[in-house]
């Protein structure tokens, strides 16, 4: 089979020629444009059809100059005057026709384009050529290096001037085309906003009716809105309109996915132009019913376009009352509900959703379509941490909902906006002030009218007695910018709350505290904690423990000053008698005492936690009694105390240890914590409960600071703290009576020794062993075989434990002796040789000298180097004195509360099961009846 037979135009190089011939002949040069339009018009054809299309052809095209020359019959068409529309009945000047058709030389002979029948007229050579020119000019700009040539050899110009005076549908597609992809560079996509292409490309939605004609001016204004400044400019020139009113029109699927990605692409950062265009097009409802389009990406863009619309507070009712609360909850709950959807996809509808709450009727839809639920999923969530401060902003319009409050409140708001005070900030971007709520819309009248029509008000408020004078009112006033009320201070309460100094300054009355109460990132949190707390009895979500920790970490870590709002929180908890019994339940009343008063917050305890300087702790310790003092009131009021007799006579065991616990906090009177705590009881159930599972984290540190509370009520003047033991070389020892005996020349001669078990053997005294002890009286004196041997063995004894022994045997007292086998702080005593020695005095019946050894035990264990972690040392050896000792140590009215508790803590785990021996020792020092014992004195 014959090859096909070559034709000029599969030559780049034929084609380029004749594209540069047509561009360079002049305008009126007389050619015979009927026989020049051939070549030319093939030469465009091939040039679309082949070489542009090939493989590499649109950068071949390019390096081959040939852009240059297109550019050049472009412009001279657009330069050389208007061309009849599609449907014109006259014929386009000879200048424009010259422009469109030239090309090379006519050939001799050829016949002029009047006579050859066939020959297309005018109008249609010059639609034919521009339509190739504009079609591979569109093709070359899908390449960046083509977009960037064409727009430094001015292409733009051209193009612009084209789609003004060439009103044809064809014409028209293609150069929305080519501007379209042109607009893709940044540098480009400024030029032509700067040609003024969009009114023009607006003006072709309207004026053609063919489907790709209006795709591709679609498509060109999607690519020109590629910043916040040129989507403005969209908007305001009128682009957004004819889209929303194309999109309602129900034009074909094609059309439609190119609208609403275009709308979805000037919806970005939502102006309010763009909001009343594609409102006042009708495009709201077209929009909310394409949510449920079967074509995934024009319901996606379209779930975008309604989120983004929610950023105009002017739309949001229309839209809402076309169906977009349900559509975006529906979409975002969807989402949430994939696996492994990224946040990134949740945030938009996030914030549209938020944004919804802003106005009243909104806010009807979401709470009945359970965006409630939806909201509070989302504050559980951690990984939507970015996200709770606007969510918890949003929450603040159901402020006044008293239904939506109560759901709130029931799906456990309370606790996670505790959490909110002092949680990190999120990222995200603050709302302008065309967000604000449409419920209260700006008035935008003009300046004269509202200057008048406010003059009319200001005088009739004065004459009716409403105002004082013109300073009393300001022009600026509106219900959404005017400051709130200033809070009650209790609502429940029959006494009045003690606000500290430092909240009210003086001189300045409440209303004008509450107008410049500072407004953090905190505010939305504690306004709604401050509307629950507003309840007849708000214990159940707030006097919590999550809640009262919440509100306490806030005021104590706050970086500066915390709200006022947030004090007069707790002071309205602690002042309403409601609240009373959950504070003794929660364990409020010592978390207050713990955290403002001592300054031991639960993440200081068991190890002290690092963390920056904060406002003195001054200002917290009068907080902290201020609060107290407030649930004093109220525990010995009638109310009070019948509740908390109830609860310590009746409640279940958990709430009867929390109110023996609790009573030395709140009550003063004698006659009450008496009653309470002495004659039905209370104490004795502390105690006991000590040993048991701890009911809450710092149960042992609110016990050991109740217990001393307590002691300092039952002996408000007794006797301070055991002092600290008197070091060793400030207190002058008694002269050593057994130190003669170990002489080279003892005085008197040692008639008796004692062989230890290592073979020790240690000089003593008959008669002196014999009248100290009733052991060796019986050993020594009396009828066994060691009263007839001059070498008596001591079994089960080291020279360490044995050497106080024969000290105390020789009439020793206070030599220092008795300190040899006792440890230093930090060893254990179980096991060691002063353990050894305790127990020989007691079998050898040595009562002094037992008291000897746990003195010297006591002076070095709980003394100046020992520390709260002694204690459960010392008690661990069983001894009655020692364990009194002890309990001396941890509920001293001198001791640091930290190393109070620490102590309790080692007392239990060193008590065991056995409950017995601990509650005595600390009842006794509670009692003050241990001081009549003959206990270790250390002074």
């Amino acid at each position: 089979m014959a090859a096909a037979k070559s034709t000029p135009t599969d030559s780049l190089s034929f084609c380029l020629a004749q594209l540069t011939a047509a561009a360079g002949e002049g305008l009126g040069g007389g050619k015979d444009t009927a026989t020049s339009e051939t070549p030319l018009g093939r030469a465009l054809l091939a040039l679309r059809t082949r070489h542009v299309k090939a493989a590499g052809g649109i950068e071949r095209f390019r390096a081959r100059g040939g852009l240059r020359p297109l550019l050049a019959l472009l412009r001279r068409a657009a330069t050389a005057g208007p061309a009849p529309s599609q449907g014109g009945a006259g014929s386009a000047p000879s200048s424009v026709e010259s422009a469109a058709s030239s090309g090379p030389a006519p050939s001799p002979g050829s016949a002029p384009s009047s006579a050859s029948p066939a020959t297309p007229s005018p109008p249609a050579r010059l639609r034919k050529t521009l339509d190739l020119a504009l079609s591979i000019l569109a093709n070359c700009c899908t390449e960046g290096a083509c977009r960037a040539e064409v727009r430094r050899l001015g292409g733009i110009l051209p193009l612009v001037t084209i789609l003004q005076c060439v009103k044809t549908d064809s014409i028209q597609n293609r150069t929305a085309r080519a501007l379209g992809n042109l607009a893709m560079e940044p540098e480009s996509c400024g030029d032509i906003h700067c040609a003024g292409a969009v009114p023009l490309l607006v003006e072709s939605l309207t004026a053609f009716q063919d489907s790709q004609c209006r795709q591709s001016v679609v498509r060109a204004l999607r690519n020109l809105a590629d910043s916040p400044q040129h989507r403005l400019a969209l908007a305001q020139q009128g682009a957004v309109r004819p889209l929303a009113e194309l999109l309602a029109a129900a034009p074909d699927p094609a059309l439609t996915l190119a609208l609403v990605r275009a709308l979805l692409e000037l919806s970005r950062g939502c102006s309010r132009a763009c909001a009343e265009q594609l409102s006042l097009g009708g495009g709201l409802g077209p929009l909310v019913g394409l949510a449920s389009h079967p074509k995934r990406a024009v319901r996606e863009a379209t779930i975008l376009i309604l989120a983004n619309l929610c950023a105009q507070g002017l739309v949001r009712p229309a839209l809402g009352n076309a169906g977009g609360v349900e559509v975006l909850l529906g979409e975002l709950r969807r989402r949430r509900g994939l696996n492994g959807a990224s946040p990134a996809s949740q945030q938009p509808l996030v914030r549209a959703v938020c944004l919804l709450c802003r106005e009243a009727i909104n806010r009807a839809r979401l709470r009945d379509a359970g965006g409630l639920e939806l909201l509070m999923g989302l504050l559980r969530d951690p990984r939507a941490s970015a996200w709770h401060p606007r969510v918890v902003a949003a929450l603040v319009g159901f402020l006044y909902d008293t239904g939506a409050l109560g759901r709130l409140q029931a799906l456990g708001l309370v606790p996670l906006l505790a959490g909110q005070l002092c949680g990190e900030a999120g990222d995200e971007e603050e709302e302008g002030r065309e967000a604000a709520s449409w419920d209260f819309p700006e008035e935008r009248t003009p300046e004269r009218a509202e200057a008048g029509s406010f003059r009319s008000l200001q005088s009739w408020l004065i004459s009716e007695g409403y105002a004082a004078g013109p300073g009393d009112i300001s022009p600026d006033w509106s219900p959404e910018c005017c400051p709130p009320p200033p809070e009650p201070a209790d609502l429940t309460s029959p006494t009045s709350l003690r606000t500290p100094r430092a909240l009210r300054p003086p001189g300045r009355s409440p209303t004008a505290s509450a107008a410049e109460e500072p407004w953090g990132r905190e505010g939305p949190a504690l306004l709604l904690l401050s509307r629950f707390s507003q309840a007849p009895d708000p214990s159940g979500a707030l006097v919590t423990g999550p809640a009262l920790c919440g509100l306490l970490a806030y005021v104590t870590g706050a970086p500066g000053p915390p709200s006022p709002r947030a004090l007069r929180i707790l002071a309205r908890l602690t002042c309403n008698p409601a609240c009373l019994e959950a504070f003794v339940r929660s364990y409020g009343a010592a978390l207050l005492r713990a955290w403002l008063v001592l300054g031991v917050a639960p993440d200081d305890w068991p190890a002290l936690r690092t963390r920056p300087a904060r406002r003195s702790q001054h200002q917290h310790r009068e907080l902290g009694e201020m609060l107290l003092q407030n649930l004093t009131v109220q525990a010995e009021s009638p109310f009070g105390v019948g509740a908390l007799t109830h609860l310590l006579l009746s409640g279940s065991p958990e709430d009867r240890v929390a109110c023996a616990l609790t009573l030395p906090f709140i009550c003063r009177k004698p006659s009450l914590w008496r009653r309470l705590l002495l004659d039905q009881g209370g104490l004795r159930l502390l105690l006991s409960a000590l040993t048991r599972p701890a009911p809450h984290p710092l149960f042992l540190f609110f016990a050991a600071d109740s217990l001393s509370c307590l002691q300092g009520l039952v002996s408000p003047t007794g006797s301070p703290a055991v002092l600290p033991a008197i070091p060793l070389d400030l207190d002058p020892p008694s002269p050593c009576l057994y130190e003669p005996l170990l002489g080279p020349a003892p005085m008197p001669a040692p008639d008796l020794h004692f062989l230890l078990d290592s073979g020790l053997r240690l000089p003593a005294q008959r008669a002196a062993s014999a009248t100290a002890s009733p052991f060796f009286r019986a050993l020594l004196a009396g009828s066994f075989a060691e009263a007839q041997m001059d070498l008596v063995p001591l079994r089960g004894l080291s020279p360490s434990a044995a050497w106080p022994i024969l000290h105390h045997l020789h009439g020793c007292r206070g030599c220092g002796a008795a300190l040899g086998p006792v440890p230093p702080p930090g060893q254990p005593l179980l096991g060691s040789e002063a353990e050894e020695a305790l127990e020989a005095a007691g079998r050898f019946l040595l009562p002094g000298l037992e008291e000897e050894l746990e003195e010297a035990v006591g002076r070095i264990h709980l003394g100046p180097q020992g520390g709260p972690e002694s204690v459960g040392e010392v008690f661990r050896l069983g001894r009655p004195r020692l364990a009194a000792h002890c309990a001396r140590w941890t509920l001293g009215p001198g001791q640091c509360p930290r190393k109070r508790a620490l102590a309790l803590v080692g007392l239990v785990e060193a008590a065991g099961e056995e409950a017995g021996p601990l509650t005595e020792a600390l009842l006794a020092v509670v009692m003050g009846v241990e001081s009549g014992g003959k206990g270790p004195n250390l002074d």
